[in-house]
């Protein structure tokens, strides 16, 4: 057990070192944000800079959703979350006091969220990364994403790149390591957002890891080039394909329901692709943003899968760098 899970709830050591993160120097109220996302637009196993394969993901960003912690210290060695049963973030916070350097600590954690939990929107990443900025926002300190992304991984185990804002990588998310960081932004997309009533809900930490054939490993390994390029060159329509193409491989993994049916929407309605929750119940129908009329047409594609029962219907924009361009 290490300091943070000591700390959590329970009563701090009497002795105090120099840098101990006394009741006097809580002065102020650290605040932190974190996005949300709609599911995986590529998700596999790739080769990283090492050599080895690694599992990794590049995420739909879907700024409509996110989380805001508010951290308040108090003159305690405990760490109350609210709503209760936050633990992820309680130790998020914990963390970060002790990779600052502070050995006692303690106040209110507070979470501010819009994000359904369970059905890949990325809603425990969020919490913690949000917990994460306001515990460093409270010390007055600066933290880099990429140590934002190792302190995620360590209090919860899985992580997402929350702590990239919507920026383009390929990320590791069991090791909280960018795979590659992608030459240009995300093209613009208007999405499509739902789920089937019928499908489970996900634990990610309790979800077995795909195990992915020969085949599918040299499939991702074409993917990620395309969609390298597709972010290079703002093609959203080969990073619709992208998406499509890898929906079919989690499909063999973790099925959605209707999904034969969904493709065939997608191809009706002239979306550039199908992409889904890899660990979640998600699936969107991507458009391109720019395009006249997409308006319309999104809002009569969701009307029609609400009529015919799918749950969590929504139509969103993401722009660049996760920001809504709607």
């Amino acid at each position: 057990m290490g300091a943070g899970d000591a700390l959590i709830n329970q009563g701090a050591p009497d002795c105090r070192p120099v840098n101990e993160f006394a009741p006097r120097d809580l002065v102020h109220v650290g605040v932190g944000r974190a996005i949300a996302h709609h599911g995986e637009l590529l998700q596999g196993v790739f080769e990283a800079d090492d050599g080895r394969l690694h599992r990794g993901l590049i995420t739909m960003p879907f700024p409509a959703r996110h989380s805001v912690a508010t951290f308040r210290p108090r003159n305690t060695a405990e760490i109350k979350t609210w709503p209760i049963g936050r633990s992820k973030a309680a130790r998020a916070i914990a963390l970060t006091f002790e990779h600052l350097g502070f050995v006692q600590y303690g106040g209110d954690l507070t979470i501010e969220s819009n994000i359904p939990a369970s059905h890949g929107y990325g809603s425990s990443t969020a919490d913690v990364v949000a917990a994460i900025r306001a515990a460093a926002a409270s010390a007055g300190a600066a933290l880099s994403r990429a140590t934002v992304s190792h302190l995620a991984v360590a209090a919860e185990g899985v992580s997402d790149p929350a702590a990239y804002d919507g920026r383009a990588v390929l990320f590791a998310q069991r090791e909280g390591v960018v795979i590659e960081h992608f030459v240009g932004e995300y093209p613009p997309f208007k999405v499509v957002g739902f789920r089937h009533p019928s499908d489970q809900l996900v634990d990610t930490l309790h979800l077995p890891p795909a195990r992915y054939d020969a085949r599918e490993i040299e499939q991702f390994r074409c993917l990620r080039g395309l969609a390298a390029q597709a972010i290079k060159r703002q093609n959203a329509g080969l990073l619709g394909r992208v998406a499509t193409a890898s929906s079919r491989i989690s499909q063999r993994h973790l099925s959605k329901s209707r999904f034969d049916d969904m493709l065939r929407l997608t191809k009706e309605a002239g979306g550039y692709g199908l992409q889904v929750a890899h660990s979640g119940t998600l699936m969107g129908i991507l458009f391109p943003a720019e395009e006249p009329g997409v308006t319309e047409r999104t809002n009569a594609i969701a009307d029609r899968l609400a009529h015919s029962g799918f749950e969590d219907v929504t139509v969103f924009a993401a722009c660049a760098n996760g920001a809504s361009c709607s």
